[in-house]
Formats: structure tokens, sequence, C-alpha cells
């Protein structure tokens, strides 16, 4: 879709940015020492930490993907708030106040507390570096997705500018500006989600979305005349083709020269035609949207209900309601998605988006996007509990909220920090259900990317409303990014560099080596995000939430709980860990679509690989802690 630029919307992002510059530059004259760049000193204090906690959680797979999600697949979308706040249980109960204890700056430093093993620093800092870098993924993909309807620059401009702010932020003060971007994004983003939800009660439900200077387009239906399962023509349009595409008969019109397509259905025993979006690319490469250049804008914002029922009696609205009755009107209503298909028509490549009448009941039910009912097959039902095992345990073991541990004075200071964070995160999430059910029901949703679903709907309720959302989502790619790419550089300069290299680095040395490397993969993660663009940051997260469970989640609760544990155990769980996780991932049929190839010709059918590599990781640790135990020295 075409995105007007909002001039507003861009005087409030110049100030988030450079408030988030100042207090860099700020603590930047500050940070001398390695402990202050790596760790802020250990002196944050643990309110600031826990909201900071959320802030770095609350990246934008949670704002921008979790929200899309739920607005394109109900209740599935929910179950990633649901994993990823119940990996907070595992983080408070069993590692925050222990590894504070073990470490030092960095997930290295906690695991080599009692070895001193080059092998487990090497080990772990190359964990510690896959895990940012598919963590950092998302969250460039979102910032390109931003930057768009908010600047009106394309997709990979928008990763580029958080790329150089980004290594602008760690460059200059390290983790303690990016704590304090973490507090305050944090603390803005659930106060704002709040007003969002408020408005959105407020606004009730509608048939007709319309919102101020946004008109909801009126989809049209047509009355064909068949000839047996073809349609032979219609009244004013040519027909062109007709395609049978997943068992869904699409249709292919022109009229006054523009081509439109049609989604054949039935309505009281009689054919009808209803109206699709289409994304068009022929030979020559011409791309058209609804049978016309894009900057036409005629490719429109969707998303709506098609019945409203209130106690028991349909309605055309509902006029304002509260947090229960809106859960309760939508569960009794039906509502309208766009579903993608793609197939080739003639010379042309055509990416359909049509329309899908969905009960609320459905809706508000798992089975949407994961099959785990009767119908299911066996690779969904696998696929389902693997991304569950996925956000359960991969919390724990996120190298950027590993390392907010050490920026508290005391283990006491960490759990403090932990359930402050817990709290703000569950207030949060419940939030987003709200905002994801919203922004589906509103007439806001970009069929080319579910992660703007909640900017769109409060660009829907008022331009300063947008203005601030957006910026504020923009400052929490700034702090997520700003947390990694500080875990990145910590691996590559304290962990490689210093550790497995002995090079002795210096205190400022040490420090120059962060920026150097924080550097570098800023500049790596401008380019994956660019690579990924379209794909929702949700997604992508899990993957991340999968390989931290696999490769760092076993030798966490190892060397914290069973005394037997070996540093080759550590290290060749942590090599499985990842070897396992990264093979299926990069096998798995989303990666055969990026690839050019057919997804179902993939060699497996699962997307979310913890439910193989997690328990290869432990199996490993175990034998071969077992097989080392009597050779327990140093390596």
């Amino acid at each position: 879709m075409i995105y007007d630029v909002s001039y507003t919307a861009i005087i409030f992002f110049v100030i988030f940015v450079g408030l988030v510059l100042g207090l860099s530059f700020y603590f930047g004259r500050k940070t001398k020492s390695a402990s202050s760049y790596y760790a802020a000193g250990g002196q944050i204090h643990w309110s600031v930490n826990g909201i900071a906690f959320a802030g770095d959680y609350l990246s934008a797979a949670s704002f921008l993907g979790i929200c899309g999600m739920i607005a394109t697949s109900g209740y599935d979308g929910f179950l990633y708030a649901i994993g990823f706040l119940a990996g907070w249980m595992v983080a408070l109960f069993l590692v925050a106040e222990p590894f504070k204890k073990l470490g030092k700056y960095t997930f290295s430093d906690a695991l080599n507390s009692t070895f001193k093993s080059r092998l487990v620093t090497l080990t772990a800092s190359i964990s510690t570096l896959i895990v940012s870098i598919f963590y950092l993924i998302p969250q460039m993909v979102g910032a390109g997705d931003l930057v768009t309807p908010l600047l009106g620059f394309p997709h990979w401009v928008g990763v580029l500018i958080v790329g150089i702010i980004v290594i602008l932020i760690v460059a200059t003060a390290g983790m303690t500006s990016t704590t304090y971007v973490q507090f305050l994004k944090g603390g803005l983003l659930i106060l704002l989600s709040g007003i969002l939800a408020f408005y959105i009660m407020k606004n009730g439900f509608t048939l007709n979305p319309d919102h101020e200077n946004q008109p909801y387009h009126e989809f049209v239906e047509l009355t064909p005349v068949m000839n047996g399962d073809q349609v032979s023509s219609v009244a004013d349009w040519n027909v062109l083709s007709q395609q049978n595409v997943q068992g869904k008969e699409f249709v292919n019109l022109e009229k006054d020269g523009i081509e439109r397509w049609f989604m054949l259905t039935e309505k009281n025993d009689k054919p009808v035609l209803t109206e699709a979006l289409s994304i068009t690319v022929d030979e020559n490469g011409t791309q058209l949207y609804n049978g016309e250049p894009k900057e036409n804008g005629n490719f429109y914002q969707v998303g709506h209900l098609s019945k409203i029922v209130v106690d028991g009696q349909e309605v055309e609205s509902s006029g304002p309601v509260n947090p229960i009755q809106f859960l309760n009107i939508i569960k009794n209503s039906e509502l309208v998605r766009f579903l993608n298909v793609k197939f080739s028509d003639g010379n042309q490549e055509v990416s359909l988006y049509y329309q899908e009448e969905t009960s609320g009941k459905d809706f508000m039910l798992p089975g949407l996007k994961y099959k785990i009912g009767k119908d299911a097959s066996w690779w969904s039902k696998m696929d389902f509990v693997s991304l569950m095992i996925a956000l359960f345990l991969g919390t724990a073991a996120l190298p950027h909220i590993l390392i907010r541990y050490y920026t508290v004075n005391s283990p006491r200071d960490a759990r403090k920090s932990t359930i402050l964070a817990i709290a703000a995160i569950g207030a949060f999430y419940l939030l987003t259900l709200y905002l994801g059910i919203g922004s589906a029901i509103n007439g806001v949703m970009d069929v080319e990317s579910s992660n703007m679903a909640a900017p769109l709907l409060a660009k829907a309720f008022g331009v300063i409303l947008f203005s601030v959302i957006s910026a504020i989502a923009f400052a929490t790619v700034l702090g997520t990014v700003s947390g990694l790419i500080v875990a990145s550089s910590g691996a590559i300069a304290h962990d490689l560099m210093d550790g497995y290299f002995n090079k002795n680095l210096s205190d400022e040395k040490k420090v120059l080596a962060g920026k150097l490397a924080a550097f570098g993969v800023g500049i790596f993660a401008i380019a994956l995000g660019i690579a990924f663009k379209g794909m929702n940051v949700s997604f992508l997260v899990g993957w991340a939430f999968a390989i931290a469970a696999s490769a760092n989640l076993p030798a966490i609760l190892f060397i914290l709980f069973w005394k037997k544990t070996t540093a080759k155990g550590i290290s060749w769980s942590i090599i499985m860990g990842i070897f396992s996780s990264l093979a299926i991932i990069l096998t798995s049929p989303t990666m055969w679509g990026r690839y050019g190839l057919s997804p179902a010709d993939a060699i497996h059918q699962l997307e979310n690989p913890a439910i193989i590599s997690f328990p290869l990781a432990v199996i490993t640790l175990y034998l071969v802690s077992i097989s080392t135990t009597k050779r327990k020295v140093n390596i």
C-alpha cells in the first residue's frame, strides 16, 4: 500500500531519536572501563533494570509481530505472548540469582567460572553471536517496516537508519546508555499501548470501519453467468481467465483496461464473485497493484466485521464497550480476514489476497495458524509443540537478557528486577490481545506486512497517536538492537579476543575492541534486515528462541544444578544445540521458499527445531560429561 508521509510523525521521530542519542553521548563521557561499557559497572538500580528488562524483551517481535500475528491468526498469535511470558518463570526460579553470582560481563564468563576452559569460551561466544544475529534479523526487518509509513522511505533505508543510530548508541556508551534507553522506551511502550487499547474500547464494533480521512473500501460483489463450473460472462466486465488454486476458484476480469481478480463463491445457493486484492508481476518485471501502478493508491487497507452480535442480536455497531464485553462480542461475531495465495497466470506471477469469513469463536481458539485438532497433520502438531518448547525455554538463555543480570549490584537485586519485569511484560502482553483484535476489525491491515498492524491502528485513531506510537516502536527497535550488539561485541572483544586468543587487552583496549566489534555486527545486521524483508518478526524471533534454548539453556542448567558437568560436556552440548537447530531451520519449508523452491518440497515440514535440538543438546551434555568426569581438568 502507499503510505502518506506525516510531518507530525517526522517531528516526533526526530525528537525521540535526538533524546536517545543525547542519552548515549551523556553516558558515553562516563564510560571509561570495560566494566562500565559491558555491564554498566553493576550499578543500575533494580527497578530501572526491571523496566529495562521489559524494554529488552518487548522488542519489535512483541509490539509489531505479536499484534500482527493476532490480527491475522487470532488466538494462535496470542500463543506467542503466552510462550514469551511463561519463559520468564524459568528465568525467575532457576537462573536469575545463581547466574548473577557466576558471571562478570558475558554468557561465557558464567559458564567458565569453574572450568577456565578455552573450548567453553570459544563455543559460548560463537553461540552468543549466532543467537544475537538471529534475534537481530526481526528487529531490523521491523525497523524497515516502521520507517516506510513514518518517513516515506523504502524498507532498506529504514534498516540503514536503525543500523547507523544503533552503532552510534553502542559505540558511545555501551550498556549504560542501552539500559536507560530500554527503561525509557519500555515504560512508554506499556503506557501508550494502554492508551491505544482505551481507544479501541471507546470505538467499539462497527460494520463500516471508516475513520477520519481514512474511508474504508467497499469491496465489490458481482453476479456471474456460469457454464458448468466456469464463469462465461459478467455484466460490464470481460472474463480473461479462471484459476483453481488450493481448491478455490479465482477469476481475472477486465474493465476499462484495468484487470482485477475475484474469488468465485456461492451465496444463497447462487454464484457470486467477491473482489480480491492482487499484486501481479509480468515477464518484464512490471508490478501492478489491483491492475494499476502502486502510485494510483488503489491497493487498500483491509480487515472488517461481517456480523456483529450483541446480547444475541445482530447490530451494525456496538458503541463503547469494556474489556470483558469486547472479548464476548468478538467471540459471538464474524470477521473477514484476507488470506494469501500465489500462482502463475499466463506470463504473470500473481500474489492474491482473498476474503475469508471467520467466526469469532474460531478466531479466539487455536487452529487458524497451527493445526493441532483432529484434522492436523503429524508435522503440524509437532511444529506447534516445538514452538512452545522454544518460547518457554529460550527466554532464560538469550544473551542480551543474561548480561542484564550483571548490571545490578547483587543476586537479590537480580531477582527483584526479574519480578518487576514479569509484571510489566505480563501487562503489556494482555494489551496486545486487544491491539491485535482491534487491528483485525478496524480496516487498517496492510496485507503486505502484518508487522504494521498496531501502528496503523493508531493512525486510524489520530495522527498524533500514530506519531508517538511509531516513534516509541522505533525506539523499541533501537533499544533491543543496542542490547544485542552489546552482547555480540562482548562475545567478540571480551570472550574471543581477550579470552580465547589470550591477547591480554588492557581495559581501554577492551572498550575499543568492543566498539569496533559493534560496528562490524551493526553492518552485518543491516544486510540481514534487508534480505529478510516481508517476514513476520514474531516468526523470526521464534528461531532465535529455539537456538538459544538448544545451545545455551542445557549448559546453564547443568552448570548450576549438576556437579558432574564437565567443560567438554558444556562445549559439545553447545555445538550440538547450534548445529542441530540451524540444520533444521536452514532446511525448513520457510527457508525453502526463500531459496526460490517450493516449501512443499522441503526435506521436512518442521519450522521450529527445539523439539529435536533441545533434547539432543541435553543428551550430548550428559553423555560427554559422564564420559569425561574423571578428566575434569582444565582443557
